[in-house]
């Protein structure tokens, strides 16, 4: 009986588990919403504003665990190796992270990254975007969103895997500028 007991309140746990962060993902914006205009400090302290970004850039900003982390590197020097193409394109990278700006400033200096990094120390960026790992994490989960001029979300990209969010982008900025060069 006891060990019926323990394995179905094991079993609750882990579907609990399971199911929390995908609970949680729910709440993060979708394609033709309008992204929630948040605001941060970057690795060097200085204030960034998503309003001022709207109707500038088209905004790729993605959410990423933690600074120095091999699937976090990966993609942060993909898309620091792919800057030029995005800029040529009127895309503006802005990557978050619950990591302090002091992490993000070693992160940008160590791996000669191009772009800001916006330090969500408090998750209230996390939570806008629904990207908090759970309830109660200190931690992003993967996620890409791509903001067109109007400030509406044109696509979202969500899967732990680094190399899907760059594939996905590109083809979603295509796409975005096949639309408005009709």
């Amino acid at each position: 009986m006891k060990t019926t007991r323990y394995s179905f309140a094991l079993l609750c746990a882990l579907a609990f588990a399971l199911a929390a962060p995908s609970i949680y993902a729910a709440n993060a914006p979708k394609v033709g919403d309008k992204a929630p205009v948040v605001k941060g400090i970057d690795q060097d302290n200085n204030k960034w504003k998503m309003a001022d970004e709207i109707g500038r850039n088209v905004i790729l900003l993605y959410f990423y665990p933690k600074d120095n982390t091999p699937g976090c590197t990966k993609e942060a020097c993909s898309l620091r190796d792919r800057i030029g193409d995005l800029k040529a394109e009127g895309v503006k990278v802005v990557g978050v992270s619950f990591d302090s700006p002091e992490s993000h400033k070693s992160f940008v200096f160590k791996y000669d990254l191009n772009f800001p990094l916006i330090a969500d120390t408090n998750g209230k960026i996390a939570d806008a975007y629904g990207a908090r790992k759970g309830p109660d994490s200190k931690m992003d989960r993967r996620i890409s969103f791509l903001i067109g001029l109007d400030g509406r979300i044109v696509h979202v990209t969500d899967s732990p895997n680094p190399d899907v969010h760059l594939e996905e982008m590109q083809r979603a900025i295509k796409d975005l500028q096949a639309k408005h060069s009709l």
